[in-house]
């Protein structure tokens, strides 16, 4: 395996790690076609064969795998599904998706499997600053989320110090962090802002904790300037950002300290495409494009999947980066299975989130969307509401309800019905964040 402490590009040339690429594309189809009963099904109906895999541009011939496939692929199975490659006795480890936008699907790995998830989630965190002497609070679960364990693992062979406090445990983790003194803390986006309530409400600052290094996972947020602008002021500490997926890998993607995008830190072991999502057509991956991101495994045992469709919208940035890596960077826009249309305009919670955080201390940059309506069109005006800070005056609140309602037609291009509520109304998240509620 190569170094985790330099980008792969840096340590293989252009050539070389195309070729590399192209061979393990050509196992890896060949392997999957032999073993899963899916894929073999998918390939005979859309006319292709493993065979005619000769270069890297050929992966556009493969037909794409949708979620909505791997859930249907373990309905009327038993252990992992008709995708499934390795036998149950190779499979050391079984980790479940969120569910956050369906019903959960299973993801298994083997002992190799587990070697390369380890490889690439430190060469994450080792991006983004985490050394040996650093001790990391991970304030994330160790169960069945696929960023628990595979990222503990990874934490651990950079010699850094793992301190497993979870989910839940607001309490143990200040105290635990008063005696340990750590300087790194793992958690969503919502938790930090979460963690930063319990705290005050202590009668504590954040800043007493001494946190130097926050990463952010598991939603979009810690990219939105605003959101990250609010973590970074009330820790007093560096945000960056980690990305993944658990149908492919826990964590590829990571912000080093230049904090221009996230680095894609894994392409010996997955293949990125960028395609538009109306379309499905390939896009080039090169500064300013933006699409959906798709990812092929070439180097899986278990359950590897081709050309998958992700639903992330990215934007890429290209160059040689500050800190001396060249790899592409991207920046997650939000999902394409969250996005609403209100009359032809495309809006995406998380943006709407960052509109609402960047008149904070005003607002506390917590919202939810209310939904009268199956998405994703609606119609206006879209029904979002808004908590207002504890000092603000019943006096002020109509000139603020009016400030974000102009901002979000000013910069988002739709029209609200904006409510105000009180501080500490909406709910809170220790995990992923649910901004829209529907209600038929």
């Amino acid at each position: 395996m190569l170094s985790y402490k330099h980008g792969v590009e840096e340590q293989l040339e252009k050539e070389v790690l195309q070729n590399l690429q192209t061979e393990k594309l050509k196992r890896q189809v060949d392997y999957v076609y032999r073993h899963s009963p899916m894929y073999a099904a998918k390939f005979d109906k859309a006319g292709f064969k493993p065979a005619d895999i000769q270069t890297l541009d050929d992966l556009a011939k493969i037909p794409f795998t949708e979620k909505w496939e791997i859930r249907e692929s373990q309905k009327d199975v038993f252990d992992l599904g008709s995708h499934q490659c390795a036998d149950m006795e190779d499979v050391i480890r079984i980790h479940s998706s969120s569910g956050t936008t369906g019903k959960p699907t299973y993801v298994g790995i083997t002992k190799r499997d587990s070697e390369v998830w380890t490889d690439i989630v430190s060469r994450v965190y080792y991006t983004a600053g985490v050394r040996p002497e650093h001790k990391v609070i991970f304030a994330m679960g160790l169960s069945f989320f696929v960023g628990g364990l595979p990222l503990k693992d990874g934490i651990e062979r950079l010699g850094a110090t793992f301190i497993p406090i979870g989910t839940g445990a607001s309490e143990r983790l200040v105290t635990t962090a008063l005696s340990l003194k750590p300087d790194v803390l793992l958690c969503t986006p919502s938790y930090a802002n979460y963690l930063a309530d319990y705290i005050r409400s202590i009668d504590m600052d954040p800043k007493d904790l001494g946190i130097k290094l926050i990463g952010t996972g598991g939603e979009p947020g810690g990219g939105l300037p605003e959101v990250r602008q609010k973590i970074e002021q009330d820790w007093g500490a560096r945000v960056f950002e980690a990305m993944g997926n658990a149908d492919m890998a826990p964590v590829v993607f990571s912000e080093c300290p230049d904090g221009n995008g996230m680095h894609f830190v894994a392409p010996d072991y997955v293949i990125c495409e960028l395609i538009d999502p109306d379309s499905g057509e390939v896009k080039p991956m090169e500064d300013g494009s933006s699409g959906e991101l798709v990812y092929t495994a070439i180097d899986r045992e278990c359950v590897p999947l081709l050309r998958f469709r992700t639903r992330d919208l990215i934007t890429v940035k290209t160059g040689k980066c500050s800190c001396g890596r060249s790899s592409f960077r991207i920046r997650c826009i939000g999902r394409t299975d969250d996005m609403l249309i209100i009359r032809g305009v495309n809006v995406f919670p998380t943006a709407i989130k960052d509109v609402v955080s960047s008149l904070y201390p005003r607002t506390t940059g917590e919202i939810q969307i209310m939904l009268y309506q199956e998405g994703p069109a609606v119609e206006p005006p879209l029904h979002i509401k808004a908590e207002y800070a504890k000092e603000t005056s019943p006096e002020a609140l109509p000139a603020s309800k009016k400030e974000v309602k102009d901002l979000l037609r000013a910069k988002l291009m739709f029209k609200a019905n904006v409510e105000l509520v009180p501080e500490a109304t909406l709910p809170r998240f220790e995990m992923k964040s649910k901004y829209v509620e529907v209600t038929l």
